[in-house]
């Protein structure tokens, strides 16, 4: 015996609805849907629920529930697959990202690595290019611009200015300036005045030996004479 389809199970249960309906009706009096003969026609072609076997019965309802199975099982992997086709789109616009960010970030850290290497030779051809305090010959005085043609040639060029300004505020550029209170002494007031002599004994008469104490005492300090004039400006000291 052949198994019937869901389609089949679905007429073969309207059909024995439609039926036990006319008979219903009939027997309580009423008009009859079509005539007698076209029912009898009608129900001569159609299965009856009724007249399947209880065990094909059986079977026309597992196909169902197979075949929703299925269905349900393609829409969970269709959607599975749309799931998984975003979630690769949104890692890929991550990753190109990243190596965007990636590649910016290399490209800023070589522009810095470049700009540092080129102050760094900036700095060396200006120290390079400074005398030393022993290189200048001993004279018995020195007039104001002697001793700032001998700073121009001692300090980096790009810390003159600063080095001049504290100069210029703490002697107006006289080696032999002195602080009649505090005794502060020389081009850069240093007090006391011996301290100089770490750069050379003859501290008191030879403005190469002072600016080369304050050059060292800047850097030391303040890290440089414009670190130094920073200072400086905010609190009239240095």
């Amino acid at each position: 015996m052949s198994r019937i389809s869901v389609r089949g199970f679905a007429v073969a249960s309207a059909t024995a609805v439609t039926t036990v309906g006319a008979v219903v009706g009939v027997a309580a009096g009423g008009t009859p849907a079509a005539d007698d003969n076209n029912f009898e026609a009608a129900a001569a072609d159609t299965t009856l629920l009724a007249d399947i076997p209880a065990g094909q019965q059986a079977q026309v309802q597992t196909a169902s529930l197979t075949q929703q199975a299925d269905a349900q099982a393609s829409a969970a992997d269709a959607a599975a697959k749309k799931s998984a086709e975003e979630s690769a789109r949104i890692q890929a616009a991550k990753d190109a990202k990243s190596k965007k960010q990636a590649a910016e970030d290399r490209i800023e850290a070589e522009r810095l690595a470049e700009k540092k290497k080129k102050k760094e030779e900036a700095e060396r051809a200006s120290r390079s290019s400074v005398r030393d305090a022993s290189s200048f010959a001993a004279q018995g005085s020195y007039t104001v611009a002697q001793v700032q043609a001998m700073a121009r040639q001692m300090v980096p060029a790009d810390q003159f200015q600063c080095f001049s300004n504290i100069v210029n505020h703490e002697s107006t550029w006289n080696y032999r300036a002195t602080n009649p209170s505090s005794g502060a002494y020389g081009l850069m007031q240093a007090l006391p005045g011996h301290k100089m002599s770490s750069a050379g004994a003859d501290w008191q008469t030879n403005p190469a030996t002072q600016i080369k104490w304050g050059l060292s005492y800047m850097d030391g300090r303040y890290g440089s004479p414009c670190g130094a004039w920073s200072f400086w400006q905010a609190n009239n000291w240095y």
